[in-house]
This record gives C-alpha cells, sequence and structure tokens, in this order.
C-alpha cells in the first residue's frame, strides 16, 4: 500500500486534473476564476471522461474542491472546501432548492442527470454569493440547451450497465433548433441492486431505482428578446440507505420556470435576463424493509420553493459590471410517527420540522476592473433579508417548551464583501482574494425537533436565537500553462466565527430508542478550515498525457479540536492515450490514513487506500450517426475500503465493470 500511494504521489509532478477547466485570459477580458467540471452530455466528455454515464455524485467528486458523503448507493450530498450544504448554496441554472429531507438524503444534486446537464460551475467562498448568502460557496449546475442556430434535428439513446450492483442505464433524447425555436427534451432511468463491497461482501439496502424527464423550449420574440420555459420531473423510489436506519420509498421533486432575455439593451448593458421559478419536492422515509427495528416510522417532508431572478451584465469602459437582484419563498416541514410495538400503546407523532416559512431577499453587485492588458480588480458585495417564520402553532408550542421565550418570527440581515486580484502575464497567473461572510441557521439548526443523527446516535434540537454565522476568508492560486506543461497551486483559509455544531446537553433526554444523548446546536468562538490543492501535468506526446492532482485540508475549533469531516492527504493520477477516436486511460486514487478526525461525531481513524481504474473508449461514423462505446473496470483489485466521508464507515463498492454506450442521429 504504502509504496502505490509513494508512486502516485512521485507521478504528481508530471500530473494535471483531466475534468476541470480553468479560465486563463491574456487579453483585457478577465473573468472570475470559476472550475467549470463538463458533464457528461457535453461533446468532448465521450472520449475524455472515464464513464459518460456516471451519476452526478462521481462527476463532482473529481473536483479537487468537492467531497462527497456517501450514505448509499444514491444521492450523495456535497461539501465545498470541507463544508456541508448549509455553509452552501447549491442552484440548478440559479434556482434555489431546498430538499425535504431531515437526514439530507436528497441534496439537490439528486434532482438532476448527468445526461441534461452541460456543466458544474464551482464558486469557492463569497466568489460564490451571487444567487444567495454562504460561507463555502457554490455550485451552479448548468441545464443543457440547444439555443438558436440551425441544427435541425437531433435523436440519441444512452443505455449502459454495471456489474457491481447490476445497475441497468436507459436513457433517450429529442432535440431540435432553428433560428427562432428550440426545444430539448431528455429522459433517463436508472435501476440498481445491492452493490458490494471489496472481497465480495454485500452492502445490505443499498438498491435504487430512479426516473428523470427534463424538458427546455426557447421561442424567440425579436432578433434581441426571447423565452425560455423548463421543466424537471425526478422521481427515486425503493432507495436504500445502508449508512442509516431508514430507507426512501419515494423522493420526487418537480422542478419548473419560465425566463425572459434581452440582449444588448443599450451600448452599456449587454444583457438582461429575469426568470421566475417553482419547484416541490416530496421525500418519505420509511422503514418497512428492515427486519428488525426498535419501533416502526414513517417521517415524510416537504419543501415548496417560489423564487425570481433578474440579472443585469454591463459594460462601462474597464469595468465590467454585474447586478443580480434574487428572491425565494420556501416551505419546510416534516413530520414523524412513531408505531410501537405493542398495540396497546398509542402512535406518537411530532414535527420534526415545523412548517417554516423562510422569505429571502439579496442583492448582488459585482464590478470586474481591468486594471492594465495583465492586471485585473474583482470586487463583490451583497446585502440580504432573510426572514423565517414558524407557521405551524403545534411546532412552535414545542420549540417552546426549551425556548419559552421565543416567538413565531425572526428577521436576518446578511452582508458579504470580496476582493480578488488577479494578475495574468505569458505563461503564468496569479490571484490573491480576501473576503467576508453571512449567513443564517438552516431550518434544521434553527428549528429541528429531535433529529436523529446515525453517526454520532445523537438526537439534535435546532436553535433559533443563534446569531449569523460569519467568516473571514483568504484565497490564493498560481498556475502555469505552456504546450507542454500545465500546473496550478490553489490554497483556501476560512476563519468562521460564532461556528454553528451541535454540543451535548444531558439534561434532556432522547426520544430515538438507543440515542447516546441530545444535542442541541450552539455557536463555538470560532473554527478554521485549511484547503489546499495541487494540478500539474505533462504531455509525453501528442497522444500521451499525464493527469493528477493532490489534495490537503485541515480543520479545527477554537479549542484546537478537530472538526467533523476533514479530508486526509489525497491523490490521483492517470495516464491517458488518445488517437483519433479511441482512448484509453488508466487511474490510481487513493489517500492516506485519516488521523485527525473527530471522535465527538462519531468519526474513528479511516484506512490508507488505493484503487486503480481502467477505462477505453471508441468513436464511430456512419453518415449522420455517430456512436460511443465506453468500456472500463473500477477498483480492478477488488480493494475494500472506506473514505473519511463514508457515513458510519460504510465500505464503497469493490470491483466493478461498466459499459456506457451512446448512439446518436442528426
Amino acid at each position: 500500500m504504502k509504496k502505490i500511494i509513494y508512486t502516485a504521489i512521485s507521478l504528481l509532478l508530471m500530473n494535471s486534473m483531466l475534468h476541470a477547466q480553468e479560465k486563463y485570459s491574456d487579453t483585457t477580458e478577465v473573468v472570475s476564476i470559476k472550475e467549470i467540471i463538463l458533464i457528461g452530455s457535453h461533446p468532448q466528455v465521450h472520449q475524455k471522461e472515464p464513464k459518460p454515464l456516471g451519476s452526478i455524485d462521481e462527476y463532482l467528486e473529481t473536483s479537487a474542491k468537492i467531497n462527497m458523503i456517501k450514505r448509499g448507493a444514491y444521492a450523495w450530498e456535497p461539501m465545498l472546501n470541507g463544508m456541508t450544504t448549509e455553509r452552501t448554496v447549491i442552484t440548478i441554472d440559479g434556482m434555489r432548492i431546498f430538499g425535504a429531507c431531515t437526514d439530507k438524503m436528497d441534496p439537490i444534486t439528486s434532482y438532476v442527470e448527468i445526461s441534461n446537464l452541460s456543466e458544474a460551475t464551482i464558486s469557492s467562498g463569497q466568489q460564490g454569493a451571487e444567487n444567495g448568502a454562504t460561507i463555502g460557496g457554490s455550485i451552479d449546475l448548468k441545464r443543457r440547451k440547444t439555443g438558436f442556430n440551425e441544427t435541425g434535428w437531433k435523436v440519441g439513446a444512452n443505455t449502459g450497465g454495471e456489474s457491481n450492483g447490476e445497475q441497468k442505464i436507459v436513457g433517450a433524447e429529442v432535440q431540435y433548433a432553428d433560428n427562432s425555436f428550440y426545444f430539448n427534451t431528455d429522459f433517463m432511468y436508472r435501476d440498481a441492486e445491492n452493490y458490494k463491497a471489496g472481497g465480495n461482501r454485500e452492502v445490505l439496502y443499498s438498491q435504487f431505482t430512479k426516473y428523470n424527464f427534463s424538458a427546455i423550449t426557447g421561442f424567440k420574440l425579436s432578433e434581441t428578446q426571447s423565452v425560455e420555459g423548463s421543466f424537471i420531473y425526478d422521481e427515486a423510489n425503493d432507495v436504500g440507505y445502508p449508512a442509516l436506519p431508514m430507507d426512501v420509498s419515494l423522493a420526487r421533486a418537480i422542478i419548473g420556470s419560465v425566463k425572459y432575455e434581452h440582449h444588448q439593451l443599450s451600448e452599456t448593458i449587454e444583457h438582461w435576463e429575469t426568470k421566475l421559478y417553482f419547484n416541490t419536492i416530496t421525500h418519505q422515509m420509511d422503514d418497512s424493509k428492515r427486519p428488525v427495528v426498535p419501533i416502526r416510522m414513517d417521517m415524510p417532508g416537504w419543501s415548496d420553493t417560489y423564487g425570481f431572478y433578474s440579472k443585469v451584465n454591463m459594460s462601462l469602459d474597464k469595468h465590467k459590471l454585474t447586478a443580480n437582484l434574487n428572491s425565494f419563498y420556501n416551505k419546510s416541514l416534516a413530520e414523524m410517527t412513531m408505531f410501537p410495538n405493542d398495540p396497546n400503546e398509542n402512535d406518537m407523532f411530532m414535527l420534526t420540522w415545523p412548517d417554516v416559512r423562510t422569505l429571502y431577499t439579496g442583492l448582488y453587485l459585482e464590478d470586474v476592473i481591468a486594471l492594465t492588458a495583465h492586471y485585473s480588480l474583482q470586487l463583490t458585495g451583497s446585502l440580504g433579508r432573510h426572514y423565517n417564520k414558524v407557521a405551524s402553532t403545534f411546532g412552535l408550542q414545542s420549540l417552546q417548551i426549551f425556548y419559552p421565550e421565543m416567538t413565531e418570527s425572526k428577521q436576518r440581515y446578511l452582508k458579504s464583501l470580496s476582493s480578488q486580484v488577479l494578475l495574468n502575464k505569458k505563461n503564468m497567473e496569479y490571484t490573491l482574494g480576501m473576503g467576508y461572510g453571512e449567513r443564517a441557521p438552516s431550518v434544521s439548526e434553527g428549528y429541528g425537533f429531535y433529529l436523529f443523527n446515525s453517526f454520532d446516535g445523537f438526537d439534535y434540537i435546532g436553535n433559533p436565537n443563534m446569531s449569523n454565522e460569519k467568516s473571514v476568508e483568504m484565497n490564493a492560486s498560481i498556475g502555469f500553462e505552456n504546450k507542454k506543461w500545465n500546473a496550478k497551486l490553489t490554497g483556501s483559509y476560512f476563519h468562521i466565527m460564532d461556528y454553528i455544531i451541535g454540543k451535548p446537553d444531558f439534561s434532556l433526554s432522547p426520544m430515538t430508542i438507543g440515542a447516546n444523548g441530545v444535542k442541541v446546536y450552539e455557536q463555538l468562538e470560532y473554527a478554521s478550515l485549511f484547503n489546499s490543492d495541487i494540478s500539474i501535468g505533462y504531455s509525453l506526446h501528442k497522444n500521451w498525457n499525464w493527469n493528477g492532482k493532490l489534495v490537503f485540508s485541515y480543520g479545527r475549533d477554537n479549542n484546537n479540536i478537530n472538526l467533523p469531516l476533514v479530508q486526509p492527504l489525497s491523490y490521483q493520477t492517470s495516464l491517458q492515450f488518445r488517437k483519433a477516436l479511441f482512448s484509453i486511460e488508466t487511474e490510481l486514487q487513493g489517500a492516506t490514513k485519516q488521523q485527525d478526525f473527530s471522535p465527538e461525531f462519531g468519526e474513528n481513524e479511516t484506512a490508507a487506500y488505493a484503487i486503480v481504474n481502467l477505462s477505453a473508449s471508441q468513436t464511430l461514423f456512419l453518415n449522420r450517426q455517430k456512436m460511443t462505446v465506453k468500456l472500463g473496470a473500477e477498483n480492478i483489485f477488488d480493494t475494500y475500503y472506506s473514505t473519511f466521508s463514508d457515513w458510519n464507515n460504510i465500505p464503497r463498492r469493490g470491483r466493478n465493470l461498466f459499459v456506457n454506450l451512446s448512439y446518436v442521429i442528426q
């Protein structure tokens, strides 16, 4: 194992990350430094991506800034800069969407498919504050659309299979475009049984079935004006979560929007777009398929969101200006019913989210100033009003047991500021930035009522009296690129004041049978997080390329105690051969032992691991038809392992053989 790790680290000196694209420029027009991950439907992906029909979770995991919390084989929770979804903003085409599960089984990323996405834009820290208040940054999943052009009709089909878990994948797409009208429709179906960890050990309750339908259509009103409508229907059934005590019988999302765009309103105003959107999420947890449980429970949840944004892009001399006015209204409601095994006992009912209504309205401003041909300054700022109200009288009275002076509503103002300097000259790029941001407690942190955390075994109770969490951040990067080499080193530091975390209150009794106790959300004086990554690459030959990355993170609170879910030293390295329409790639990825873990959160030491993957691709053309076949083997040596972010040390998949087939007529 150590030999493999040392070999991997040495190879990193000749590698670069293949999946991310960084925006370099040698002109006076400088844009924000963001990471772009191309998704499966993008034309470049079928040859470059090891598994084009992989899940969105697998795509996001290729970023050095993102880790995925795995509770099963489906719907992993993304962490950005070592921070969970409470401290980040995740959007689909700029739309705010909130999950309906108190156990976070339904992150926003679970309601889209790689076949209807084109890219994921990752913004770190306050660079991601455009769509709402954040500490860690933002992920915007951008839908695929043809746009106004003369491409005409295109029909395609996708299919695939995986040996481990017997996953079946079937998809289809139909699209049409001309100069005044376009539409894109897409359907994807996935079905999987229990997967097996290394050593052929079956992981029970890891099955799932998922359907996803997506449609986008646009009409030109004039040469400079257009309107666009979009719709997503996503449903998952019989989803097992082996790391949790409950499974999911239904996870459904209905997402719709209408957008108006106006190009070149004047010499100064280049673009204006306004979008109205709505989404409703239904999530039903149950334990009906678990043979033995202390007590039967049903835990449904609902989340409805109405929102809009209006965004303007302007140019004035050396200034690139952006203004975004955005707002959303969300209703979050979740309940729990417990059915005692003794029929003589009464059922027990509680509201775990007491019908919390959230109204947010914010204004974001950005100015990118080209000071010279190679030197620019980016300034951003935002101000938002965040308003919560507990609409359920029963839920309010339940929380008033712990907070007698609590009122039904609370108003907050959230602020952010950031600046970033960029120097781009010849083959080098340097950035240096700093920022300040605030966020409000999430629904669970502020109003959760006896939410069981199976990782540390505690029931959690929210605290509506907490103040805003605040963060001061610094970030820097240095990059180099020429015809043969490319390299980039980045680092970010977050000093988070009034850090929100659950702490034990032994004066309270747990509600969950067998729980270790009750934790109440409170605020530490501060916590610190540091993240760094390096990617270095070398083109050995016109057909050969090395690719890789190395990532390190560090997190402590004000008492020098480890924060939970902090990534150990991790690495990835690969060698790819490409000639014409054929490619083959071998990859080694792994991590060192996780020693800086948090026992208070239920963590323990995670062993070092290394796995090897192999894939090959061939594309064929016949007249207007295109077919791409991708074959591969993951975890070739059937290693049994868990990562630091696998809930309750749930093991990842052992050896897995896959085939992906894409067929297009255009």
